[in-house]
C-alpha cells in the first residue's frame, strides 16, 4: 500500500474520481478475477448497448477519451474496483462514515451510498457525457488549469479576460490548482494574463468543451429530464456535494443539485475540507487514477491515502 498506508487507523472517506481519471487499460485482468467486477461490466453493456469493458481495456484512446465514454467508463471502473476492495478480509467500506465524488463521480459516491441503483446510475451518466459531449461540438470551449494563484484573484482576471465570450472558474481543486473553463480564445487571454499576474503554470486540460459554465446549459436540461424519472433513495452514508460541499438526504435536493453541477463550480476544496472538519482522518480513492490522492496531499499531507491496488 506504499508509504501513505494506514488508511484503516480511522474511519476513512471514500473518494471516487472524475472524467480526465480514464486511460486505456484501466480495466485490467482483475475484472475476471472477480464476478462481481465482471457482472457489472455484463450490466452496464446491456444498459448501454455496447461493449464497455473492451473500450476501457482496448480503446482506442480518442473513443475512450470523448466525454459519452469516458464518463461510464470511470463509473463502472470505479464501482468493479470497490468490489474488489469489498471481497478483501477487513476492508474499509463498511467503517466509512462519509464519501464523494470529483464531478461525474459524485454518481459512483451516490450507488456507493445506496442512493441510487447501479443501473439508474449507467443510464443517467450515459445521458450527461452525451449531453455534454454534444454541447461541445456545438459550441467548442477550453479548460486551463491555472496553478500558483488564489481564488479570488483568478475570479478578477476572468472578469478581465472574458470579453463577449464566456470564461469562468470551473473547478477548485486544492489551494494553488483551480481550473478555469470557456471559449478557447479567453482560455488564452487568461494563460497570458495569469503569467503576468504570477501564476506558476498554466496547463490547457485535454477536454472538447466548457465544462461548469453556462455552455453546458443544454446538457443540463436534458439531464433534468433523466433525473426526475430515475428513482432516489436516501443515502445510508453522507455523500458531499460538489455544489455546496455539503451532504444532502432529501433525493429531490440531490437531484436538483445534480443537474446544477454541470454548470456550476466544482467545490472540492471545500468538500475536502467539510469531510476533514468530520474528523476523518484517512481516504480510500476508489478508480483509475491516483487525482484525488495528489488533491488531497496538497490539502492536508497528513492524512492517510490509499486506493485499491497500491
Amino acid at each position: 500500500m506504499g508509504s501513505d498506508a494506514s488508511p484503516q487507523a480511522a474511519p476513512p472517506a471514500i473518494l471516487f474520481p472524475g472524467q480526465g481519471a480514464q486511460s486505456v487499460g484501466m480495466a485490467g485482468d482483475w475484472v475476471d478475477d472477480s464476478p462481481a467486477a465482471r457482472r457489472l461490466f455484463d450490466q452496464a453493456a446491456a444498459v448501454l448497448g455496447y461493449d464497455l469493458l473492451n473500450a476501457c481495456r482496448n480503446g482506442p484512446a480518442e473513443r475512450l477519451n470523448t466525454t459519452a465514454v469516458s464518463q461510464p467508463g470511470i463509473l463502472v471502473t470505479s464501482l468493479a474496483a470497490l468490489e474488489v476492495l469489498r471481497s478483501r478480509e477487513g476492508h474499509p467500506l463498511d467503517a466509512a462514515r462519509v464519501t464523494a465524488g470529483l464531478s461525474l463521480g459524485e454518481y459512483t459516491a451516490l450507488v456507493f451510498a445506496g442512493a441510487i441503483g447501479f443501473e439508474d446510475a449507467v443510464r443517467l451518466v450515459d445521458v450527461r457525457g452525451r449531453a455534454m459531449q454534444e454541447c461541445a461540438e456545438q459550441r467548442p470551449g477550453a479548460m486551463l488549469a491555472v496553478l500558483g494563484l488564489e481564488r479570488d484573484r483568478l475570479a478578477a482576471l476572468c472578469d478581465e479576460c472574458r470579453g463577449d465570450d464566456v470564461l469562468e472558474v470551473a473547478n477548485v481543486l486544492c489551494p494553488g490548482n483551480i481550473v478555469a473553463s470557456g471559449s478557447a480564445a479567453a482560455c488564452g487571454r487568461l494563460a497570458a494574463a495569469a503569467g503576468a499576474a504570477g501564476a506558476i503554470k498554466c496547463v490547457p486540460l485535454d477536454v472538447a468543451g466548457a465544462f461548469h459554465t453556462a455552455l453546458m446549459q443544454p446538457a443540463v436540461e436534458r439531464l433534468a429530464a433523466a433525473l426526475a424519472a430515475a428513482e432516489f433513495r436516501v443515502p445510508r452514508i453522507p455523500v458531499v456535494s460538489n455544489v455546496d460541499a455539503q451532504p444532502h438526504t432529501d433525493p429531490a435536493e440531490i437531484k436538483a443539485l445534480l443537474a446544477r453541477q454541470v454548470v456550476g463550480v466544482v467545490e472540492w476544496n471545500a468538500s475536502m475540507a467539510y469531510i476533514l472538519s468530520t474528523g476523518v482522518r484517512s481516504i480510500w480513492e476508489i478508480g483509475p487514477g491516483r487525482v484525488l490522492r495528489g488533491l488531497m496531499k496538497r490539502i492536508d499531507r497528513s492524512v492517510a491515502c490509499a486506493g485499491v491496488f497500491d
